[in-house]
């Protein structure tokens, strides 16, 4: 049996056993289709072609636009701007209120296109916070912008990697560019193997979660992609992805016009088992284009025109208020909707405990509380409302403050470690009860502990249900 991800809480191995995985990692993984077994026909993913560039040129790859008739990577039917991609995003996030994941996957390579990438990445940020943000890469440029990577609050990077070996990276890659200069043959893999390391373990020591892809050519890195799984798990990486090639004659790839054979069915099962012994396998994949809109396994990018660019968009709260609903019922299959649930937020830095100053937060997390348990449903990130020390006053603090609230108007609670007085008196004028007794203590133990207290409270009380 080919191991698989499990956003239940795991995932088995070639014995069957379950690895466990931490609240932290399937909170996060549970509502992102291309890393969870279990989310990808419950959320939706949207990819950016922002990116027309590439640094590398991969034997299978042809990117191609205005190919509306063809499933795969590198192929777009349109290149957008930072601002119509944004634009796109919030038509589409309204219309697919499943929405979860939006990523930048080409048709070139998004860190070859770096101003455009991170423009895209900054302004979807700010405009729509709940939104996870991907981004996949050859991983050449990828040591140079970890750290912004970072900044703007990606935490899911997959990087194609096809071999550790120099020689059969010749044979995969025409040639790579890096500071200038044009390389290939063995030159051009090493370095790209280098490169795709050191990257890879930046990332995972940030606490980003990583997934591998690798394209499985018969007859040149099929019987090496145990050793990427071993290696790139020993890095840290989170879960391996093996494609089968795709090559035919009419996409002009150089495989595809060389003849290169794809593998078969069984070929690609017979590798997934081997390197499903040292690192858990995604399955599910579907190979999608760089303009991919809607669950795995459907493409509804037709579906969705060129979306004018607004000079003032609409209020984004009240759609993501909705989502957030939606997404609640989602992950805790309808308990969200009785009436003894509830939204709260809670200022970690890493997820597990409740360690974050109310004015030091850069994002909030926030879970549903209902029969179904502590159920982590999205983060929100917004600028830090104090910059400095636990006392800091920035000028334009009432204006911080306000979007903070706006942006938890629908929780009932708000946890973390310490919070002045001036934020404390505003949540309470809102309803939102400020909670700090709970500081660094773990965030689910004390989110159920909570809860039930409410619960109780309201039951017996129900004008309660407003601050607890």
């Amino acid at each position: 049996m080919t191991s698989c991800l499990s956003a239940a809480g795991g995932s088995r191995c070639h014995t069957g056993q379950r690895e466990p995985l931490s609240d932290v990692v399937a909170g996060k993984v549970a509502s992102h289709p291309c890393y969870s077994q279990n989310g990808h026909h419950r959320y939706a993913r949207m990819h950016l072609p922002v990116a027309p560039a590439c640094n590398l040129q991969c034997n299978y790859c042809n990117r191609k636009f205005d190919c509306s008739n063809e499933s795969r990577p590198g192929v777009s039917s349109s290149l957008l701007t930072p601002e119509q991609a944004v634009a796109k995003v919030r038509h589409v996030a309204a219309a697919i209120p499943q929405l979860s994941v939006v990523g930048i996957a080409g048709p070139g390579d998004p860190l070859a296109n770096i101003q455009r990438t991170f423009t895209t990445l900054e302004m979807v940020r700010e405009q729509l916070p709940d939104l996870k943000l991907c981004l996949s890469t050859n991983g050449l440029m990828l040591p140079d912008a970890v750290e912004r990577l970072v900044n703007v609050g990606v935490d899911h990077v997959t990087v194609t990697i096809n071999t550790l070996d120099a020689d059969i990276a010749a044979q995969i890659y025409a040639w790579l560019w890096l500071d200038g200069e044009r390389y290939s043959g063995r030159e051009a893999g090493e370095i790209l193997i280098a490169r795709q390391l050191e990257g890879v373990r930046r990332l995972t020591a940030k606490g980003v979660l990583v997934k591998i892809n690798s394209v499985l050519i018969p007859g040149i890195n099929d019987g090496v992609l145990s050793d990427v799984s071993r290696e790139l798990r020993a890095s840290g990486a989170f879960i391996h992805n093996i494609m089968p090639l795709i090559a035919r004659p009419e996409h002009g790839t150089v495989f595809g016009l060389n003849g290169q054979p794809e593998p078969d069915a069984q070929m690609v099962a017979q590798v997934r088992e081997r390197c499903g012994e040292l690192m858990p396998q995604m399955t599910h994949c579907q190979q999608c284009r760089a303009d991919a809109i809607g669950m795995l396994g459907e493409d509804r990018s037709q579906q969705f025109a060129l979306t004018p660019v607004e000079e003032s968009p609409q209020p984004w709260l009240p759609t993501l208020y909705r989502r957030a609903q939606l997404h609640a019922s989602i992950a805790t299959r309808g308990e969200s909707e009785e009436p003894d649930a509830c939204l709260v937020a809670v200022a970690s830095t890493r997820g597990d405990a409740i360690d974050c100053h109310f004015g030091h937060a850069d994002r909030f997390r926030i879970y549903s509380l209902s029969a179904a348990g502590a159920v982590l449903v999205n983060e929100r990130f917004t600028p830090k409302f104090c910059q400095g020390s636990d006392n800091c006053e920035p000028q334009d603090s009432e204006a911080r403050i306000a979007a903070v609230l706006d942006l938890l108007a629908d929780v009932k609670a708000v946890f973390c470690a310490r919070i002045g007085y001036a934020p404390w008196q505003k949540l309470e004028a809102r309803g939102i009860q400020p909670c700090v007794d709970h500081a660094w203590q773990p965030v689910n133990e004390a989110l159920t502990g909570w809860w039930q207290q409410w619960r109780k409270n309201a039951q017996s009380d129900p004008a309660s249900r407003g601050v607890a």
